[in-house]
């Protein structure tokens, strides 16, 4: 209740500048409507312009292989294969909307639940929904962890959760002994790749996710307060919101959105290797930052990142198409994550 009155009040000191403001200007003569026409022109242009580009980019690569990119294959290669990258994304999201840009540990914290799971179930023999279980939980302890460190002990962020990942990343190595771990033949992938109009479940999963966290930012005290707290944690904290809590709370639920994403993963494609963990970091980061140029110009945003992972993949999956090799998928994630911060840069010095 407390926490409504203060944001009712913030509207209310907000309008009341605004109000003022309004009455001591002079009012503007009448001028044509080209003005506001062209503001709104390109306030759609930088809402959805990345939309553009990618229908641009899926003509170009048909023309270029007509009857190889418009096909069904490569459309459940593009849809189908994203499930990792949509909970790595979310799980970013959470703690570099509330301030903390730099949680290098999102990769390793989903790669060491991943591992967890079929070590337990094919080396130990465990049930595979308590290995889920303790998967998740392992995950979960992992977000606490660096949650402590950051906020009640103040240790950096970059600090927390490089040496976080590098840890968590061995450990995961080590369980494995290096090797890939094969779940044994059971209903459990069916949780991940059962078919739904042609695309697997976990598509669905990853678009429900994305909307259920927009909702949440968008609509509710909490997302309110998670953005408040990225923008000023000193005017939040005056203001009532309880800064640490949410900053604490974000690495919890970066570390449940990574867990859950690995149990999805790793019930689609049967394994897991350890050493692969390492090859999303760069994915995550490209596709969270190219999000800022969609939807929501200059804001960190659910909706925005998920068209970003599948704009990338297009291209990725495009390249590779035209007879490029594998390494284009590294220039093409690091040219774009460039591109992407500048951009969310200039949008975001534009706002202020």
């Amino acid at each position: 209740m407390n926490a409504a009155r203060q944001d009712h009040g913030d509207v209310a000191a907000v309008s009341a500048v605004v109000d003022a403001s309004a009455a001591g200007d002079a009012a503007p003569p009448p001028g044509p409507a080209r003005p506001a026409a062209g503001l709104q022109v390109r306030h759609f242009a930088s809402r959805y312009a990345v939309l553009g580009v990618w229908a641009l980019l899926i003509v170009v690569f048909t023309i270029a292989k007509p009857g190889v990119f418009m096909t069904r294959s490569s459309f459940e290669s593009i849809f189908n294969g994203q499930y990792a990258l949509v909970f790595m994304t979310m799980a970013l999201l959470c703690t570099i909307i509330v301030g903390e840009f730099v949680d290098l540990s999102v990769p390793s914290v989903f790669g060491f639940a991943a591992t967890i799971l079929p070590v337990l179930v094919t080396n130990h023999h465990w049930p595979v929904w308590a290995g889920a279980v303790v998967a998740v939980l392992g995950a979960l302890a992992c977000g606490v962890v660096n949650g402590l460190l950051v906020v009640v002990a103040r240790v950096n962020t970059i600090v927390v959760t490089l040496g976080m990942g590098t840890l968590l990343t061995g450990i995961a190595l080590w369980m494995s002994n290096l090797n890939t771990i094969v779940l044994p033949p059971s209903g459990f992938a069916k949780i991940a790749i059962f078919p739904v109009g042609g695309l697997y479940i976990s598509f669905f999963y990853g678009a429900a996710v994305a909307l259920a966290f927009a909702y949440v930012l968008g609509f509710t005290p909490l997302g309110r307060h998670m953005r408040f707290t990225g923008a000023s944690r000193e005017v939040s904290r005056l203001s009532g919101v309880r800064v640490n809590r949410i900053r604490f709370g974000s690495f919890v639920a970066a570390s449940a959105f990574s867990g859950v994403g690995a149990i999805v993963t790793v019930a689609a494609i049967g394994s897991y290797n350890a050493t692969t963990s390492d090859s999303y970091l760069l994915p995550v980061f490209a596709s969270v930052f190219l999000g800022t140029a969609v939807i929501e110009p200059g804001r960190f945003n659910p909706i925005g990142t998920w068209i970003g992972i599948y704009f990338l993949t297009t291209g990725i999956t495009g390249l590779e198409q035209l007879g490029l090799q594998t390494w284009v998928s590294n220039v093409f994630y690091g040219g774009v994550l460039v591109v992407a911060v500048t951009i969310a840069t200039l949008l975001r010095r534009r706002t202020t």
